[in-house]
């Protein structure tokens, strides 16, 4: 039986998905499914570029939004809600187009992985924190290293969240993040997931990202900030997302008005070098010249459909 196709655009932060995605949902009758672990926290707005009722032109989205702040949100939800969503878009006659850069929940799609959706052991992360205030983040990153090569070496050497996630899956479940990832790939595909990046040459890249922070900053990133931390009393991830976490360190004292500037500028050009390193090691990917007219990059999507 032949499956359905669902588009996919990813590649890095600033690279211009949505306005590709949105201008091909026009031409094509199809509907956007998020793949963004932080645009689906609502009231964080401008931190995560999401996109206005605006830009969006009449096209519906999903999964933008829709969480709170406070709540804790796994891979395993995001598959759950994106198959969903999918599923609504088909069922309607549309085409369903995947967009956003967000590596580890496009591939729980495209590669039908299942995350198991452990749950966290408080004494367990309690102790990892306090390891980490002690030793530093170096001790516990070589730590994580040692267990599993192959997942530490996906992620930035001061990604606390996810470096001290290899450590709880392992504790938890006595197997390594690349083990339980070889072992739910088993599970045969349900949809033909058709995938392109945008790629950029990265110094205009980097020009793009700090120019976009800069706009952030001048479109109220801090007072988002300062009104979210006024309403909430936990942020199990919300905080910790680009940009959210360097202004609460300037709330804090702890960096000038310019270093946090700085410092987010800097952060985002890692994060798109990494997942540009990523989205590269998915073979299915078709790679899209950014700097080509957004017309010839539809047309090679068309060629597809």
């Amino acid at each position: 039986m032949q499956k359905n196709k669902v588009i996919v655009i990813c590649g890095p932060t600033a690279s211009g998905k949505t306005a590709l995605s949105i201008e091909l949902a026009k031409q094509i009758d199809g509907e956007i499914v998020s793949c963004d672990s932080m645009q689906i926290y609502k009231e964080m707005n401008i931190g995560t570029a999401k996109p206005t009722s605006e830009e969006m032109q009449g096209i519906k989205h999903y999964l933008i939004g829709y969480v709170s702040p406070d709540q804790r949100y796994s891979v395993a939800d995001y598959k759950a809600d994106a198959k969903k969503a999918i599923k609504e878009i088909i069922e309607k006659g549309k085409m369903p187009i995947v967009v956003g850069g967000t590596g580890l929940y496009l591939d729980s799609l495209i590669y039908e992985i299942e995350y198991q959706d452990i749950k966290l052991d408080e004494e367990f992360r309690k102790k990892l924190e306090e390891e980490v205030d002690e030793k530093g983040l170096k001790e516990v990153y070589e730590r994580a290293k040692q267990i599993d090569p192959n997942a530490i070496e996906k992620i930035s050497s001061n990604d606390k969240k996810r470096i001290l996630r290899i450590l709880e899956i392992y504790h938890a479940t006595g197997k390594t993040k690349t083990e339980q990832e070889i072992e739910s790939r088993k599970k045969e595909v349900e949809y033909d997931y058709k995938v392109y990046a945008l790629n950029w040459d990265r110094q205009t890249l980097y020009g793009r990202i700090n120019k976009r922070v800069d706009m952030m900053i001048e479109q109220g990133l801090i007072e988002e900030v300062k009104n979210i931390l006024d309403k909430y009393d936990t942020f199990p991830t919300a905080m910790q997302g680009l940009g959210y976490k360097e202004v609460v360190e300037y709330l804090e004292g702890k960096l000038t008005r310019e270093e946090m500037i700085e410092k987010i500028k800097m952060e985002t050009r890692r994060y798109a070098k990494r997942q540009l390193t990523w989205f590269r090691k998915n073979k299915q990917t078709v790679w899209l010249d950014a700097e080509d007219t957004m017309q010839n990059n539809i047309n090679i999507i068309l060629k597809d459909i």
